[in-house]
């Protein structure tokens, strides 16, 4: 690319339109209050099950480690999102600088990639608690699991980063108009001129990875998972193990199949602009809405956490 091309991108503002057929003063008022009430719900359940890990010393283990690490997850890809969309149902417009776009589409990719492979480590720890129950200390303890998200979320970033950076050297030369509710890469990859067959070998490839290797790897985690708890000779022994995975397969299979449900929306042919932006923003905002309802429903250990922290609270009220 030319000096001046990479000055001319540089330089661009974006601008985001939101919804094609929803952009009448009374369509944005309804959207501005469903997501609004979305967020604020999403912030709530999940900083509600950080404050119950922190307080509560006995869910100081592995496994509830990683619900806490779903949690910021959850409420950093939502915030990420859902705040300059609101912005957007407001004014009916919003102006994004080139570096502020590419900004937020490097942080969407790398937080919902890193969402999967900390369901992919979630997989893993009940293998291994399940399968392998006498090595369990050994293999899964708390420094090993935060060292091991920590590994999951660097790998997520480069390749979050290398492939926005790929996509960053290519000119913006055409319409600055992106027609959806915040800055996605196949909006971007959509206005980039010039030959972008390097991009898209690139985002293939990182793709695969991101999102084939951690499912392939839960697939196989609860295969095994299965065929070991058929093994076990008591009803009550199979069942107290189905139950112990029950939360964790709920939660994978939200996030998986609205994944799923937004890359096969955008191949269907006929599928309309406003469908495929719906699409792919409930994959965004659905599992962080979801996810602490399942822990705090299905768990029984949250639960309790919960009813303890609120009798604390209403005895500190009375005295």
């Amino acid at each position: 690319m030319s000096r001046s091309n990479q000055t001319s991108s540089l330089d661009k503002d974006f601008l985001i339109t939101g919804f094609p057929n929803f952009r009448d003063q009374e369509s944005r008022r309804y959207l501005f209050g469903a997501f609004l009430t979305v967020y604020l719900f999403t912030l709530v359940g999940n900083i509600l099950l950080i404050i119950i890990f922190i307080s509560d010393r006995t869910l100081h283990t592995p496994m509830y480690i990683l619900i806490c690490g779903l949690a910021v997850l959850d409420i950093a890809i939502t915030t990420n999102t859902v705040p300059s969309m609101l912005v957007l149902f407001t004014f009916g417009y919003r102006v994004v600088p080139f570096a502020a776009c590419f900004t937020q589409t490097t942080f969407w990719l790398g937080l919902c990639s890193a969402e999967g492979f900390l369901l992919a480590l979630m997989a893993y720890d009940r293998y291994i608690a399940i399968c392998n129950p006498l090595h369990y200390p050994n293999l899964m303890y708390n420094r090993h699991i935060i060292k091991l998200m920590a590994y999951c979320c660097l790998f997520c970033f480069f390749c979050s980063i290398v492939t926005v950076a790929v996509l960053a050297r290519l000119p913006f030369c055409g319409s600055n108009q992106i027609t959806h509710c915040f800055c996605d890469f196949g909006s971007l990859m959509f206005l980039a001129c010039g030959d972008n067959q390097i991009t898209n070998y690139v985002m293939f490839i990182i793709g695969l990875c991101v999102m084939f290797i951690p499912l392939a790897f839960i697939l196989f985690s609860y295969m095994r998972i299965i065929f070991s708890v058929v093994k076990i000779a008591s009803t009550e022994g199979r069942m107290k193990a189905f139950y112990t995975c029950g939360t964790h397969m709920l939660v994978i299979s939200v996030f998986f199949l609205t994944a799923s449900g937004e890359f096969i929306a955008i191949r269907i042919p006929g599928t309309s602009v406003d469908t495929r932006i719906m699409v792919l923003i409930i994959q965004n905002v659905f599992p962080p809405l979801t996810n602490p309802v399942i822990y705090c429903l299905r768990t029984k250990e949250i639960r309790k956490s919960f009813h303890k922290m609120m009798k604390k609270i209403k005895t500190c009220n009375r005295q």
